[in-house]
């Protein structure tokens, strides 16, 4: 078997069939052939993975969703009289919306509610809900990569924008990349403008490992379907029971890895480009970053934010911060 070069990618890719975008495509075969394999976060979330996130939220060992629920139903006055009136909320991530909720049944006269999601069918569900709760206030979705710069809609001028990031997704970006996307937010909701962030906290390495590997398996699954989705869009053939989920704790990096194990040695076709494989290598998928308060400080300081309040459940899992712009 031989490995693919760089100088070959470059020439096939540009010539087979994908449905992704064409500098997402670039990426993904980048990655697939650099000499340690990784695939970009955003291939988790078409159709099917989002159905398979949402039931990896209701795992009795994934306990960010939970908790972070916990503390917006204590805290979402608190958080709304922050926001103060007339606020258009943006949403970063929706998925299916669940939580926004809390914080639009306190907001005072709530302007709008941009949902921004990758998964347009979800966003399509969100935005028909949400327009039947909340009948006077402006539903303005948006499908887009959120991890890239989007236009948002036209917005009164008296409109605060207030943007809402919960879920500790903002572990899932490495800690440089988490200051430039916190810096383009600043950017989008202004100088009068502020953030609701969700952050894990650092905690018992144990209560980590079992959240992303829960015994049911379903985000083994959810990790899995990212070879299917790339089966679907670039024509690969990816024979997904000759990999398997892995996820564990890097402790010196303070964050959960996940991986895709190659059990046997195989070469599989993306996009027209023969990916080889060796027996035991794997394919980075996610990294899951978590923040005690001081490094959580840096990170917003960093960004041009500043931290006003920071609220956490009765475990201290898990941080919902206000953010101001500094």
């Amino acid at each position: 078997m031989t490995r693919v070069s760089a100088q070959n990618l470059s020439r096939r890719h540009t010539s087979a069939s994908s449905l992704l975008s064409p500098s997402l495509t670039a990426t993904v075969m980048r990655g697939l052939t650099d000499s340690v394999k990784t695939l970009p976060a955003v291939l988790f979330y078409d159709s099917a993975g989002a159905m398979l996130f949402e039931q990896i939220c209701d795992q009795p060992e994934y306990y960010p969703t939970r908790t972070e629920i916990d503390i917006l139903s204590r805290y979402a006055s608190d958080l709304a009289r922050q926001a103060g009136d007339h606020v258009a909320l943006i949403e970063y991530g929706s998925g299916a919306g669940v939580k926004v909720r809390y914080l639009l049944d306190k907001l005072r006269d709530p302007v709008a509610y941009i949902p921004v999601d990758v998964s347009r069918e979800q966003l399509a569900s969100v935005a028909r809900e949400r327009g039947g709760q909340y009948p006077g206030l402006r539903i303005a979705p948006v499908c887009a990569d959120y991890t890239l710069p989007f236009e948002l809609p036209v917005l009164p001028n008296e409109a605060r924008r207030v943007a809402f990031f919960p879920g500790s997704t903002i572990g899932n970006f490495h800690p440089t990349e988490a200051a430039a996307f916190l810096h383009r937010i600043r950017h989008t909701v202004g100088a009068k403008g502020g953030l609701i962030l969700g952050v894990d906290r650092r905690k018992d390495p144990r209560v980590l490992h079992e959240a992303y590997n829960d015994r049911a398996g379903v985000t083994a699954a959810f990790n899995l379907n990212m070879l299917a989705h790339l089966n679907h869009a670039m024509s690969a053939n990816f024979d997904l029971t000759t990999f398997r989920h892995v996820a564990f704790f890097n402790n010196e990096a303070s964050r959960i890895e996940m991986h895709l194990e190659s059990l046997v040695e195989q070469e599989v076709l993306v996009n027209d480009t023969r990916v080889y494989f060796e027996a035991g290598e794997t394919v980075h998928t996610e990294c899951s970053y978590k923040y005690d308060e001081q490094t959580l400080h840096a990170l917003v300081e960093s960004s041009g934010f500043a931290i006003d309040s920071l609220y956490s459940d009765v475990n201290d899992w898990f941080y919902l911060a206000w953010l101001r712009p500094a």
